[in-house]
């Protein structure tokens, strides 16, 4: 088997007809979308064993393997535990299109939640950007809203 330094040719796939995916958010992913279309806030679920909530929503807790449903509403903001910003072009895929670079992704823990969630942050200087500050979430417009995680553009810094 060789590399593809090897290789004289490559080989390609042209697809003629498009290929939709469609899935369920399930149960409390759809609270959790529901939650940011409506009333642009984030919610959690809380473990009725260890106490941990986690953001969005998830059906079990994964140290306790405890089935959970509390949900609690969460603030919007919180702090960044980590981040990278990227520098290379992709295709994103909600959009079908090239996203703009350089842009940033951050690990952001929530303020309420135990868990980490990952999205876009508004800062590409990383001279701007460090770990331990402060971020709020930015929603799209009411009427722009699709119930989906592009309902939140990305996380500000809090200056």
């Amino acid at each position: 088997m060789g590399t593809e330094r090897e290789y004289n040719e490559y080989l390609t796939i042209t697809l003629a007809e498009p290929m939709p995916y469609e899935w369920s958010a399930g149960m409390y992913g759809s609270v959790f979308f529901r939650e940011i279309r409506e009333h642009g806030r984030l919610t959690g679920i809380r473990c009725p064993s260890c106490g941990k909530v986690y953001v969005p929503p998830r059906r079990v807790c994964g140290p306790c393997f405890r089935e959970i449903e509390e949900l609690v509403p969460l603030g919007d903001s919180g702090t960044i535990v980590a981040f990278s910003t990227v520098n290379y072009p992709f295709i994103d895929p909600a959009t079908g299109s090239q996203r703009p670079i350089p842009y940033t992704y951050g690990y952001i823990k929530i303020d309420g939640a135990d868990n980490i969630f990952s999205h876009i942050i508004n800062e590409t200087d990383i001279e701007k950007i460090r770990v331990g500050m402060r971020v709020r979430a930015v929603f799209r417009e009411k009427d722009q809203m699709k119930g989906n995680i592009n309902d939140i553009m990305h996380f500000d810094i809090i200056k």
